[in-house]
């Protein structure tokens, strides 16, 4: 089985639709893909209705939280989406990114950059606004040469100079959420110091503590000795440790099963999950 767990769609900064989403993982040659949009569900339904025969959807959301000032990121993967408390901290979330999103441009505007706020909400049509949105607004007014170079401290990166917090789970409350919620939780990228300031080891244990059930190893931002290093980690805390593309269509150079998460790893995250199933593709044609 091949097995990638965490993607996006245009439902938040992904270029490609739900259902070209799952379309395009079943030309991949995957059996299982996970859609997991920043703070959202929203693409869940479209991605059900178009799921081809012979793929499997996993349902998520990729939690937006923060450690001791420091970002991170949360897979959450099968929790009951209408679940009152875990809904509402999402709600919180996607709330602040429209006026998020208003500020950088406005930094962005002070530091002589003619970025508008009409671009930036063009590029992300009906998904959730972020960063990555703001990013391409730079590279269309050729500003840095692509969106990587826009997540730099000269601009979007924690801290940059246009940079501008959102609002974000506390993680120890995010596993809380997700477990209530009937879910499963991975740290996404845990050690992707190329994306800026990470959490230490130490933060990861007491996360391990608090009923993570496990890391992200296998992950474009993470070379040979890192994924060696987080492997030693998950064995020393129980930690399960899957692998993914973080599949954004064109916004990426990453492709869907470009890296993948180990067929017992995954039967044990469907045995753990209570909230939702994983759902079998009949063909849809959305």
């Amino acid at each position: 089985m091949r097995i990638d767990l965490h993607t996006h769609s245009t439902a938040s900064d992904g270029t490609d639709t739900p259902a070209e989403l799952v379309r395009k993982a079943a030309a991949a040659g995957l059996d299982v893909v996970a859609l997991t949009d920043h703070d959202t569900t929203r693409g869940h339904a479209e991605a059900v209705a178009a799921l081809p025969e012979g793929l499997t959807l996993v349902t998520g959301a990729e939690l937006s939280c923060r450690l001791d000032g420091v970002s991170l990121h949360m897979l959450a993967y099968l929790f009951d989406p209408e679940e009152p408390a875990l809904a509402a901290e999402r709600e919180l979330v996607r709330d602040d990114r429209v006026p998020r999103a208003r500020a950088m441009v406005g930094k962005l505007q002070e530091l002589g950059v003619p970025v508008t706020w009409e671009q930036v909400a063009r590029i992300a049509g009906d998904g959730s606004v972020g960063r990555p949105h703001v990013a391409e607004a730079l590279v269309e007014l050729g500003v840095v040469p692509d969106v990587s170079g826009a997540f730099t401290a000269e601009w979007l990166a924690d801290g940059g100079r246009a940079h501008v917090q959102k609002h974000e789970l506390d993680p120890v409350d995010a596993i809380r959420l997700v477990k209530a919620a009937g879910g499963v939780t991975v740290f996404a990228h845990p050690l992707a110091v190329k994306r800026g300031e990470c959490v230490p080891e130490s933060a990861i244990a007491r996360l391990a503590e608090a009923g993570l059930d496990g890391i992200e190893v296998d992950h474009m931002d993470h070379d040979e000795p890192t994924r060696a290093r987080l492997r030693g980690l998950a064995k020393e805390l129980g930690l399960l440790t899957t692998g993914s593309s973080d599949y954004h269509g064109s916004r990426k150079t990453c492709a869907l099963g470009d890296f993948t998460t180990d067929p017992e790893i995954y039967g044990e995250i469907t045995r753990r999950a209570t909230g939702a199933f994983p759902v079998p593709g009949a063909g849809g044609r959305a």
